[in-house]
């Protein structure tokens, strides 16, 4: 398969999904698509489609992003030490595409297990439950419903 150009790439997520996942821009707070979003299925990276975070892990933080307690499995994801901007945050990209999804901090609920991935909308999309057998996620319902 012929790999998508940065061109190409840009007008099949568009222009806020390029600069967050491509160039690590942050959506505005309180915008995104997923931040009061709570239906039942799997969020997936938008760039390459691969598993990232299940509805059932993600939880309202109030910080205006999409926050999840945990990726799908601690391989979807990697994550780096960031610096920029004055100070020292850890990056969360997906494993595959490499894409930049947010920052990971160590202030989520205990309960959960204590970490607050705060992920941007603009890097996920969302993969309804009734339409994971479809997308080839079917797997992913067993963990759904446990």
């Amino acid at each position: 398969m012929k790999k998508e150009s940065k061109e190409e790439l840009r007008n099949r997520i568009g222009d806020l999904a390029f600069e967050v996942t491509q160039n690590a821009a942050t959506e505005y707070p309180f915008t995104g698509e997923y931040d009061n979003f709570f239906e039942k299925g799997l969020y997936v990276d938008i760039v390459s489609g691969e598993p990232l975070f299940l509805s059932t892990d993600k939880f309202n933080s109030g910080c205006g992003w999409p926050a999840f307690s945990k990726p799908v499995s601690p391989d979807s994801v990697k994550e780096k030490t960031d610096f920029s901007h004055g100070m020292v945050r850890t990056e969360v990209k997906s494993k595959g595409a490499e894409s930049h999804l947010g920052h990971v901090f160590p202030d989520g609920p205990k309960e959960l297990g204590g970490m607050r991935y705060c992920i941007n909308s603009a890097s996920l999309k969302f993969i309804p439950y009734d339409e994971l057998d479809d997308a080839g996620f079917g797997e992913f319902k067993e963990k759904l419903d446990g």
